[in-house]
């Protein structure tokens, strides 16, 4: 059992939230980071016992092109401040994780800018991939060079070179050292050679104990990614994805085959990084056709096997929609002095805080077995067992209320959300309310029946403090946003050649690849076409299509 196996995370986008200009000037530094000091303690009061937050180090724009890997931002500030940042999360019992940008650095950074003074006779020419001294770029560098995305913006880093890897350890290191932090989020995990995330996986359990390394991964096989050589947990995106659209179209089939489908691929040691929304995708409010499915979404997200996050912000129920050509609405300023106001009476930030101190108070929600009870498009409960500790977990997304007849251990259970009392000889009958849910806790032992969660009042509808439940929890509704029909570019059918190496493959052959491998597993949807066609990273669809059993 390590930290993290119990954590409930916060995920901070710093140079959003503190609204920090989107260039870089490398000028005076502004100590933004200490506007986030204060969030501590609403972080805290939410339940939450971890933060993610990134990216933090010297970067151009937004944060993924670092410029200089040891030291702040100058837009957040300087490295005390950083440093205190951490120390005060500690004081009261916070972790925290980092963003590891490994896989490509900015134009700005020291080994790039020798190779553009220096060309051939540079000692870090090697240091990045295909350097073509033959060729050139939009920037007139008079030498071309392996990006990652298609921006040059981003130039990919050698991770074969030995020389790469003892500087990237060394950064590490440096991060424990200096700022104490307790894990890195590795960015563009699915593209990191597997061999470069081995030496990252040494370090990490070099550096601290229950040193944490979670990678950002979006398809394929996450067990190739999880084991013990390399990492410990991945961003779990196929739940993501499973969260919002089962309850959008009122199919609880897709949430509990893709937990099934994940729970054959680990055992019981599916402990991935679940989350509804980050800063690359909108936000789960604007996603949500029926708004008030904001409550068992996040029901799910705490109790499903895995460990939440939720994306700063969300909590209060916030809005965000992707633009074509910015991610700026998905990480906004947001004024604690504002937002500190507002958690007083908000009954999203009431839902959350409920559901962080339920997670963090029940053992089983971390190490439970799953057991699916109840199945339907518009009902879906399993439980949750750790030795005498026995939790069952009930989602509605029906606008009527529904009730359940559930197979449960013999004795008293009572819903951690609502207070209500219910006793079992072998099943317990609960009434589950519209768009809703609740997690019945046995009452045994050493096991100490919970409090009732009784919600704060919100001013629009009026609820009684008294008479709250998890069913009335509802953000502010907005104008229903009808989602979009899926539209997929026609594209002509590529022969995929039998022989050829996945490298040497084109994007579009590597695309079709992939389709083809997934028609042998069955149907092939819109949905599953267009997540292909949208994917375009060599990298990427080389490690997807490698995932195919």
């Amino acid at each position: 059992m390590a930290w993290y196996d119990e954590a409930v995370f916060y995920h901070i986008y710093p140079l959003g939230l503190t609204g920090s200009e989107k260039q870089n000037s490398y000028g005076e530094v502004k100590h933004r980071l200490r506007d986030v000091f204060p969030w501590i303690k609403h972080i805290k009061e939410s339940g939450f016992n971890a933060i993610y937050i990134g990216p933090l180090f010297e970067s151009v724009g937004h944060g993924y092109e670092t410029t200089d890997y040891k030291k702040l931002d100058s837009r957040l500030g300087d490295n005390a401040d950083l440093k205190e940042f951490v120390a005060l999360c500690h004081k009261e019992g916070i972790r925290v994780i980092l963003d590891g940008v490994f896989n490509h650095t900015g134009r700005d950074f020291f080994a790039f800018r020798d190779i553009q003074k220096n060309r051939e006779a540079s000692p870090y020419k090697d240091w990045y991939c295909n350097v073509n001294f033959w060729g050139n770029n939009e920037y007139n560098d008079g030498f071309s060079y392996d990006n990652w995305g298609g921006y040059n913006l981003l130039a990919k880093l050698n991770q074969h070179n030995q020389d790469v890897r003892n500087y990237i350890c060394d950064v590490i290191r440096f991060w424990v050292s200096e700022f104490d932090i307790d894990g890195i989020r590795l960015d563009a995990a699915d593209v990191l050679d597997f061999n470069y995330m081995k030496s990252l996986r040494a370090v990490a359990n070099e550096v601290k104990p229950d040193f944490w390394l979670m990678g950002e991964v979006i398809h394929g096989d996450y067990s190739r990614w999880v084991n013990e050589g390399t990492l410990h947990s991945v961003t779990n995106y196929q739940l993501h994805k499973a969260l919002y659209s089962g309850h959008n179209d009122h199919n609880y089939f897709e949430i509990a085959h893709t937990v099934k489908r994940l729970n054959d691929m680990f055992g019981s040691k599916l402990n991935l990084y679940n989350f509804v929304d980050n800063h690359d995708v909108e936000r789960i409010y604007t996603k949500l056709k029926n708004k008030a499915h904001f409550t068992p979404v996040h029901i799910l997200l705490y109790t499903l096997p895995g460990i939440p996050s939720v994306y700063y912000g969300s909590e209060f129920a916030i809005e965000g929609k992707k633009e074509k050509f910015s991610d700026d609405s998905l990480r906004p300023a947001l004024s604690y002095e504002e937002y500190s106001k507002k958690a007083k009476t908000s009954a999203a930030v009431a839902l959350i805080s409920a559901l962080g101190k339920i997670r963090q108070n029940t053992p089983a929600l971390s190490y439970g077995d799953y057991k699916e009870l109840r199945l339907t498009c518009e009902q879906y409960a399993f439980s949750r067992n750790l030795g005498g500790e026995s939790v069952i977990v009930a989602v509605n997304n029906s606008d009527n209320d529904a009730l359940l007849t559930l197979s449960a251990p013999s004795g008293e259970y009572v819903g951690a959300l609502s207070g209500e009392k219910v006793a079992s000889s072998g099943s317990i009958t609960v009434n589950i309310k519209a768009n809703s849910g609740d997690i019945f806790i046995l009452a045994n032992g050493s096991v100490k029946a919970p409090k009732p969660v009784k919600p704060v009042t919100i001013s629009k509808p009026v609820v009684p403090v008294e008479k709250a439940t998890a069913s009335e929890i509802k953000p502010e509704l907005k104008p229903e946003i009808k989602p979009e029909p899926i539209k997929i570019e026609v594209k002509k059918p590529v022969s995929v050649p039998i022989n050829k190496p996945y490298e040497d493959m084109t994007v579009e052959e590597l695309q079709q690849a992939i389709l083809d491998k997934m028609a042998k597993n069955g149907p092939v949807t819109d949905y599953m076409k267009k997540t292909v066609y949208d994917n375009n990273h060599h990298g990427s669809l080389i490690n997807w299509v490698r995932s195919f059993n």
